[in-house]
């Protein structure tokens, strides 16, 4: 049972907002001439601190290329993390929810040289009244902390902010601090997020 109605929305972006335009793994994996599986592993292995704001992400890629002789640049290593394009069927829900007065918010797990393509390059700032980027506050999701971090921001009671990721864990993580959460991957299509969205009396258009 909702304890009160829903005045903001945190969207995250992989998944939700957000998907690939191509296949990064495949790609990166050809970065090597073996055991291509277990080298994206030390990547994303690799790229954990510079979520929170500790570290260079370059010098991160770069120290695992090193490590792995691998001939390919930092450069040609990091366009996988530029291969997302949002999914404008929910950019115009996030719109559609704003006009009408519900606060909508960006809760994501980025570093810095990915939160630059979005919010710099991709103009994400302008979809949402505030982004929180893991970077910025130092936090990551599924720490709990990221999510009192956020509500500190925002002032709100926590049972009146809607959470939607298409991770279990973040899912859990917020409902173990009061906010109403719910689990959501674009793989279900967009339409399924809308409904999701009315399940809380949230002015979404028919």
């Amino acid at each position: 049972m909702m304890m009160r109605a829903v005045t903001a929305v945190l969207f995250d972006a992989d998944g939700v907002l957000q998907r690939p335009t191509s296949d990064w793994w495949a790609q990166l994996t050809s970065l090597v001439p073996a055991d291509g599986d277990a080298f994206v592993a030390d990547l994303m292995a690799a790229e954990k601190p510079s979520l929170v704001g500790k570290g260079d992400f370059r010098d991160a890629v770069a120290d695992v290329l090193r490590r792995w002789n691998s001939p390919a640049s930092v450069d040609e290593a990091l366009q996988a993390w530029s291969w997302f394009a949002a999914e404008p069927e929910v950019v115009s829900l996030i719109g559609s929810l704003r006009s009408s007065g519900v606060a909508c918010h960006l809760a994501t797990n980025q570093h810095a040289y990915r939160r630059a393509i979005m919010q710099d390059e991709r103009g994400y700032g302008a979809w949402f009244d505030q982004t929180f980027y893991s970077c910025d506050l130092g936090l990551a999701k599924p720490d709990p902390a990221y999510f009192r971090a956020i509500l500190g921001s925002l002032d709100l009671p926590a049972s009146s902010v809607l959470f939607i990721d298409d991770n279990v864990a973040n899912v859990a993580a917020a409902s173990s601090v009061g906010l109403q959460a719910e689990l959501y991957d674009l793989s279900a299509g967009v339409p399924a997020l809308a409904e999701l969205l009315r399940r809380y009396d949230l002015p979404i258009p028919a």
